[in-house]
């Protein structure tokens, strides 16, 4: 595995690779790595010639009262588990190659950044789609690979590759779940074990909501009671941002189930913000499980 920190190298490298006509699969992460993250790589590896892993704790997406000081950070764990994972390139670029002294630049998906997380997150989407943009300009993929679990954010990094013409697929990959079904995430890492235990009513809620929807029920006054009635069930939860039934392209909160809906949930266990989903794709489809 070739390991990368500078991104005129990597951009050079990927131009290389490109011009001999190898595809490029890429995986952006902020370390931490998971299970999660393992499963898009074998995605890249599968579907690519080369595959790219970047690492890199994103400053620009974390407000000032956010957790980016104690954000999990594991180099050598990470780089061993890549190494096993036969990644291609390992890229771990400095904050300082990243944004230079000067840095201005940067690119808004409007309506959609300001839904669901963006609503309690301000300016986080901003630096999601900035951070990604520059990233898929050294890198250069062919596909980029990104997990459900942060549906927003892929429904944002897909408009933005759509409508600024960026020659790239970006790819959706299933959510990864604990035993217990909890989303995997490196912030879970966060929890104690009582607050980890408490966290799995969170996927037990969303499993619920898709059964009764397909009882039909599609009132979405009705469907949104339930899943705050089973989300404060639990006692450690110490605040629901939002539950509830969305449109899967705009992001907007739907009046009733009809063609489909992404049942999306946000909450704090303690002080750790976790967040899951799961799509209805239909009556009698559930996706997402």
């Amino acid at each position: 595995m070739e390991l990368i920190r500078i991104p005129r190298i990597m951009h050079d490298t990927a131009g290389g690779h490109l011009l001999h006509g190898r595809s490029i699969g890429f995986v952006p992460t902020m370390g931490a790595l998971h299970e999660g993250h393992l499963s898009l790589v074998r995605r890249a590896k599968m579907e690519n010639d080369i595959t790219v892993v970047s690492i890199f704790v994103n400053p620009m997406q974390f407000g000032p009262a956010e957790d980016l000081d104690k954000y999990p950070i594991d180099m050598d764990g990470d780089t061993e588990k890549l190494r096993r994972e036969e990644v291609d390139i390992l890229f771990m670029p400095d904050a300082s190659h990243i944004y230079p002294k000067g840095f201005s630049t940067h690119i808004e998906v409007e309506k959609l950044s300001d839904r669901l997380c963006g609503a309690f997150r301000p300016g986080h989407f901003r630096g999601v789609a900035t951070v990604v943009a520059k990233l898929f300009n050294i890198v250069r993929p062919t596909r980029a690979y990104f997990g459900q679990k942060d549906f927003q954010q892929a429904v944002i990094i897909k408009k933005m590759v759509k409508d600024l013409d960026m020659a790239i697929d970006a790819v959706i990959c299933p959510t990864m779940r604990e035993n217990d079904g909890l989303a995997m995430s490196s912030r879970n890492s966060y929890l104690n074990a009582r607050e980890r235990k408490a966290a799995a009513v969170i996927s037990k809620c969303l499993i619920q909501t898709t059964e009764l929807i397909k009882s039909g029920i599609i009132d979405i006054e009705s469907i949104r009671r339930f899943m705050k009635e089973k989300l404060s069930e639990e006692p450690l939860i110490a605040e629901i941002e939002y539950a509830s039934v969305y449109s899967p392209e705009t992001l907007d909160e739907l009046d009733r189930v009809e063609k489909g809906a992404l049942l999306a949930v946000a909450l704090k266990i303690g002080k750790t913000r976790l967040i899951d989903n799961m799509l209805v794709e239909s009556q009698n489809k559930i996706a997402g499980r």
